[in-house]
C-alpha cells in the first residue's frame, strides 16, 4: 500500500513540482522525550494547483524523476497569502506628504523649464 503524507507546501516555484515539508513527532529511545522531525519531500503537481502555505496530502507513486516519488493527492486547506492589511492613519499621512512633495517637485521642474524656454526665446 502506498504511503500517504500530509504537510505544508514550502515551495511551488518549479513547474509541476511542489516541495512539501512533513513533520513527525518522535520519542527518544533512552530519554523518552518527544521531539519534532521535519523532512522536505518533492511531489508532482500536474495542474500547478498548490501554492505556498497550503496544507496538502501527498501519496507515494512510482518514481517520476530523480527526486520525485510522491504526487499531490488533495489540498486540505489553502494558505493565507491573500491577506490585505489596512493602512494606519500615520502611513496614510506619510503617503499623502510624499505625494505632495512629488507634486511640488514636478511643479518646480515645470516652472524651471518654462523660465529657460522664455530666456532662450528672449536671447534670440
Amino acid at each position: 500500500m502506498a504511503r500517504k503524507l500530509s504537510g505544508v507546501v514550502v515551495s511551488d516555484v518549479q513547474d509541476k513540482t511542489i516541495v512539501v515539508k512533513t513533520t513527525t513527532r518522535k520519542t527518544h529511545p533512552i530519554y523518552g522525550k518527544s521531539y519534532l522531525v521535519s523532512k522536505k519531500v518533492a511531489a508532482h503537481d500536474e495542474k500547478n494547483e498548490a501554492k505556498d502555505g497550503d496544507t496538502v496530502t501527498i501519496v507515494e507513486t512510482k518514481p517520476i524523476s530523480k527526486q520525485k516519488r510522491f504526487a499531490l493527492d488533495a489540498i486540505i486547506e489553502r494558505g493565507h497569502e491573500d491577506v490585505e492589511l489596512k493602512k494606519t492613519e500615520v502611513e496614510a499621512e506619510a503617503e499623502a506628504k510624499l505625494a505632495e512633495k512629488k507634486a511640488q517637485a514636478e511643479a518646480k521642474k515645470a516652472e524651471k523649464a518654462a523660465k529657460t524656454a522664455l530666456e532662450s526665446e528672449e536671447a534670440k
